[in-house]
């Protein structure tokens, strides 16, 4: 079976891993910092909070953007859950938005639409790698006083005119999961340039506790002064948000730079596969390949073909079989058990309805071998087309 995605780890790989397991710190130790470093520096960020895996990035940025029950924030229904989940952990509602029918993007118009006096942020994802229309976004957000968090887990390293994804917004959630563009096994991150957000995710990474005296409420009065026979001693910390356990270990973040090192290789990668399927699959019937945006550079994260709603399943089904890990991302996610429970039966977003129900996600991943490509474009082929003549379409 060849999957839809998948990581490339290397011997250096395993080397620093190994190396960090025979040192002092497994966690909270100096590869957590140098990973966010190496990720905001690369990005062109100003600050970096590393966490536990892509979902506590977004919950987090919540935390910060402080998102509470009673707000409403703007999402894509073309996502996976944590998008939506995200907001929902801190009481807040999720509206969604439909997407740009080319793009796959949350669409700026539709977003204005949605808009109300509870609005508190957008969260736009950039699907599949391509970023939004970002500077649109922007307009918006500003002319409504909002907050944006990018969810970028499929666009490390995506650019949108020049400007790489993780620097352009209030805060830009990452996610390190194997099948994204570098990983740490389970990781995630958040990118920001706002140094009083940065506060906010680090209290909210770890319990709500501080070692800062600047931030110290009980002994304010006092704040670095350790001579005062009042201070409590260098020790001390405090406990001032109610904040959570979201810290990533010091193993993940040695595997995190090894693996960061080898992003534009990926990236290169990703782009050249991505290259010959376009050439393959230009102008065959019953496929439609994805649109590029001339306003960005996609990170590649999926390849999404289009096909007949009517044959789906059973072009799916039928690649499965034959050994190709196909996938489908998205179900729209307001169409989710828990959401359709709790208000969102009558929602319907139609662009995205319309999508899903053609969408088949087919390999994407740098690891993929020249061989390995030729293989799916090969059975994509052969099965479209069986199905198309057997059904005389």
């Amino acid at each position: 079976m060849i999957p839809y995605g998948r990581q490339w780890i290397e011997e250096d790989d395993i080397e620093a891993v190994v190396n960090t397991l025979k040192s002092d710190y497994l966690t909270t130790g100096p590869k957590v910092a140098e990973f966010e470093k190496k990720v905001a520096e690369y990005v062109g960020a100003k600050y970096a909070v590393a966490v536990s895996n892509g979902t506590a990035a977004l919950h987090i940025a919540c935390i910060a953007a402080g998102l509470s029950k009673g707000d409403e924030f703007i999402t894509t229904p073309i996502t996976f859950a944590a998008s939506a989940n995200c907001g929902v952990y801190v009481g807040a509602k999720p509206v969604f938005a439909d997407i740009d029918p080319k793009t796959y993007n949350i669409s700026p118009t539709e977003i204005e639409k949605k808009i109300t006096d509870k609005t508190k942020a957008i969260i736009p994802v950039h699907y599949t790698g391509q970023p939004c229309d970002m500077d649109v976004i922007h307009r918006i957000a500003k002319e409504h006083n909002l907050i944006v968090i990018e969810d970028g887990a499929h666009a490390l390293g995506a650019e949108y005119k020049g400007r790489k994804v993780g620097s352009m917004s209030d805060m830009t959630c990452f996610s390190f999961h194997p099948v994204k563009h570098i990983t740490t096994g389970e990781g995630g991150m958040v990118t920001t340039n706002d140094e009083e957000l940065y506060h906010k995710l680090l209290l909210a990474r770890n319990h709500g506790i501080t070692r800062n005296p600047e931030e110290f409420e009980n002994t304010s009065e006092l704040k670095d002064d350790l001579t005062n026979a009042n201070h409590p001693g260098s020790w001390y910390y405090e406990q001032i948000n109610l904040g959570f356990n979201y810290r990533i270990t010091d193993i993940q973040c040695a595997l995190g730079i090894t693996q960061m090192n080898k992003l534009d290789r990926f990236l290169q990668r990703r782009r050249a596969i991505a290259k010959r399927y376009d050439e393959a699959f230009a102008g065959v019937k019953g496929i439609i390949t994805p649109y590029v945006d001339a306003a960005g550079e996609s990170a590649w994260h999926l390849y999404v073909i289009q096909v007949p709603a009517e044959y789906r399943k059973e072009i799916f089904e039928e690649l499965r079989k034959r050994g190709i890990g196909v996938n489908v991302h998205y179900i729209p996610v307001y169409q989710h058990p828990f959401y359709q429970k709790n208000g969102y039966r009558d929602v319907c977003c139609t662009e995205s309805e319309k999508l899903y129900s053609n969408l088949i996600s087919i390999p994407m991943y740098p690891a993929l071998t020249e061989e390995e490509q030729e293989i799916v474009i090969k059975t994509v082929l052969e099965v479209v087309h069986e199905c198309f003549d057997k059904y005389a379409v």
